[in-house]
C-alpha cells in the first residue's frame, strides 16, 4: 500500500482540527511532521490514522 502525505490544510481537515493544532501536535511530538524543504512540511496519513487510533483507545 502506498503511503499518502498531506499538507497542513489537508491534515487539519482530515483530523477535524485547526491548522495551528496540527503544528502544535507536531511540536508536542504527538504526530510526526516530515520536512521536505524549508517551506514544505507534510504528514503521513498512516501517522495521522495511528494518532486517531491512539486517541480512540484513551476515550
Amino acid at each position: 500500500m502506498e503511503n499518502q502525505y498531506l499538507r497542513d490544510k489537508e491534515a487539519s481537515q482530515y483530523l477535524g482540527v485547526a491548522k495551528s493544532t496540527i503544528w502544535l501536535f507536531s511540536k508536542q511530538g504527538k504526530i510526526k511532521a516530515i520536512k521536505l524543504s524549508d517551506r514544505v512540511t507534510v504528514w503521513a496519513k498512516s501517522d495521522l490514522d495511528a494518532f486517531i487510533a491512539s486517541r480512540m483507545a484513551v476515550a
